[in-house]
């Protein structure tokens, strides 16, 4: 599946209708946020059943402001409409891969009663 840019327009509606989604907060202007965009994209290859999407946090600077962003890139996890992660920096590849593996394997109903 391909990466998808969101907007604040759209970004409910991707995240009620995924039950997983990656976010990478990023900018045109970050270096680091540049070299991990192909790492972000290669693994949303991999994982069909699973949303990437990315935010630019210039031209939307709300949607950043509700994660707490503070430096970019940020990647975050949604699963079932809950944020379940939000780290700042840049993973490698095998990192992300055990990031999205976890939010796979979390149990909702467990993390509710919690």
């Amino acid at each position: 599946m391909s990466v998808v840019e969101v907007t604040k327009e759209t970004f409910k509606q991707v995240v009620e209708e995924n039950q997983i989604v990656i976010v990478d907060f990023w900018a045109v202007w970050c270096g680091p946020c540049k070299r991990f965009a192909p790492i972000f994209d290669a693994v949303a290859a991999k994982h069909p059943g699973v949303k990437f999407i990315k935010i630019n946090t210039d031209d939307e600077p709300e949607i950043a402001a509700s994660f707490e962003v503070r430096s970019i890139p940020t990647l975050a996890v949604i699963k079932e409409q809950s944020i379940i992660f939000v780290q700042p920096g840049a993973v490698n590849e095998d990192v992300l891969e055990q990031i999205v593996q976890r939010a796979k394997e979390i149990d909702m109903s467990q993390v509710e009663k919690e």
